[in-house]
């Protein structure tokens, strides 16, 4: 996992932290990695729920680093770039903009310090991975338009309103209030929110960016599998291949 991204237990709680807040936590490729190392671990592991938040006070993350832009972005958003059948909830102050908005739009609960500010103005900018998309899925049709194509500025108060995000708090109680909703998360019935959860994605329709990074996800998977790696051993070497499934 990248340094960029830490990841913390707190009894059956998984604390993930993007950790770059000396460039506002702009998403390069070592922080977009370690997300999705930190998905992929929160997924395999024992703890019940994760709370995902950012360093610093400016700014949960200014989106994709400009300077230094990952190469899939895709890939370190939650059940995009990585499995993630238990509830996450995502705890946003500052700035949240463009890449970093796809990333809270795909948590399960969001809570917002009172001076967030949401944006995306790829429009206004030129280019567009296309996750934005799957807004019009989440939030009502017409606010998700005016948020993707106009590039203004959504303060808590109107994501509160609009439902992109839950909750509002005082400025620097947003890790707190997402952490008392992980308490009750966590002593809850794993099974009924993994299924909850499941049949929810299961419902909404996905954007064709959505599900076309969904799709190479599980393809790399088995590309980069012990198995796929034998497949390409066993020609090269001209033997038969022996597949263990993983």
């Amino acid at each position: 996992m990248s340094e960029l991204v830490t990841y913390q237990v707190e009894g059956s709680i998984a604390l993930i932290t993007i950790n770059r807040a000396d460039r506002l936590n702009a998403l390069n490729e070592d922080v977009i990695v370690g997300l999705q190392a930190a998905w992929q671990r929160f997924e395999q592991s024992d703890e019940r729920v994760a709370v995902l938040h950012a360093a610093g006070e400016r700014a949960f993350s200014v989106g994709a680093d400009v300077k230094d832009p990952p190469r899939e972005m895709w890939q370190g958003v939650p059940s995009v770039g990585a499995t993630v059948s238990k509830p996450v909830i995502v705890a946003v102050h500052g700035w949240c903009i463009g890449g970093a908005y796809c990333i809270v739009q795909m948590c399960d609960l969001v809570v917002a310090s009172e001076n967030t500010v949401f944006k995306y103005p790829e429009a206004q900018l030129g280019f567009t991975g296309g996750l934005i998309a799957s807004a019009v899925a989440r939030i009502p049709h017409k606010v998700a338009m005016e948020f993707m194509m106009l590039g203004e500025d959504f303060d808590a108060e109107r994501a509160e309103a609009t439902g992109m995000v839950n909750k509002v708090v005082p400025a620097g109680e947003e890790l707190q209030a997402a952490m008392a909703w992980a308490e009750i998360l966590a002593g809850s019935a794993p099974l009924v929110l993994e299924t909850v959860k499941r049949f929810s994605l299961e419902t909404m329709n996905r954007s064709p960016a959505e599900a076309g990074a969904v799709s190479r996800e599980q393809l790399l998977k088995v590309r980069n599998s012990e198995d796929g790696k034998e497949g390409g051993k066993a020609f090269a070497e001209k033997r038969k291949p022996e597949f263990h499934g993983r």
